[in-house]
């Protein structure tokens, strides 16, 4: 199925079509994202927001040539406020508000965001069983204008994990991005000792749908603990402190964190489970 048609502020880049030079080199320049193409392609407007108590990112995805189509991915209850000020204030009209899971260290901000904008429709993954407008399967295709999100089942860390990634052609931003959830974080990983979490599963998913994405794939998590904003697949292959172990050893080092048990989960579970509880039931 295509679902098609249908504040701290970091890192603010406006990402314009750019080719790309015949050597095959990328980057991040002045900060732009380069297209496969010398041609005039559309324009991805984006933007990583950063919520302070749970650590956690919310990106803004657009296209600047289809304002009426942008999508918010993990938005959190308590900056829904200056998420809606922010999509005014760049002249949008938000369509998709979406999660890469149920949280359980906030409480999701979609709710909040389909009343106080009119037409936005919520998106998980079927998998989750959480309520939404929209459920989503592996393979699934988000379209926002003439760019698009590609969802990729990364389970492990809860049943219903997913990660989005930027489309792949010559009119999708260049290099690809992945909004990776809690499935991969910069240098670690979520934990998997609750919410049907499973450390092989997640080892496995990781491995085989966001390790073998390009290497020079920007890697967006929804959180960071050590004011890390992004990363790429290259440098999460040679450095990620849990990832780059054989299995075994990973599922060791997963059996013995020694996590506390999260101070909102009783909380925030069932309020993401129902949309944030703001959605009617």
């Amino acid at each position: 199925m295509q679902v098609c048609g249908v504040s701290r502020l970091f890192n603010a880049v406006f990402l314009k079509a750019h080719c790309s030079s015949s050597s095959g080199a990328f980057g991040l320049r002045n900060p732009e994202i380069m297209t496969g193409s010398t041609k005039a392609q559309p324009s991805l407007l984006f933007r990583q927001l950063f919520e302070k108590e749970s650590s956690t990112y919310t990106y803004l995805l657009a296209d600047t040539a289809h304002s009426d189509r942008p999508a918010l991915v993990d938005p959190v209850d308590k900056t829904a406020e200056r998420d809606v000020a922010l999509v005014e204030q760049l002249g949008l009209k938000l369509l998709y508000v979406m999660n890469t899971h149920v949280h359980a260290d906030h409480v999701t901000g979609t709710g909040l965001l389909k009343k106080k904008i009119p037409g936005v429709k919520s998106a998980i993954s079927r998998a989750s069983g959480a309520k939404a407008d929209i459920h989503l399967d592996a393979g699934d295709k988000i379209c926002f204008g003439n760019l698009y999100l590609e969802v990729r089942s990364t389970p492990g860390h809860t049943e219903g994990c997913v990660t989005y990634v930027t489309g792949e052609g010559l009119e999708q931003p260049y290099p690809r991005m992945a909004f990776t959830g809690d499935a991969l974080l910069i240098r670690g990983c979520g934990r998997t000792d609750f919410q049907r979490g499973d450390a092989s599963r997640l080892y496995k998913s990781v491995h085989s749908q966001i390790f073998t994405l390009p290497k020079e794939t920007l890697i967006y998590p929804a959180h960071d603990y050590k004011g890390h904003m992004v990363s790429t697949v290259g440098e999460e292959l040679k450095f990620n402190t849990r990832l780059t172990k054989d299995e075994e050893e990973f599922k060791l080092i997963m059996q013995n964190l020694g996590l506390p048990y999260p101070k909102l989960m009783d909380v925030a579970v069932p309020s993401n489970m129902l949309c944030g509880f703001q959605d009617p039931v």
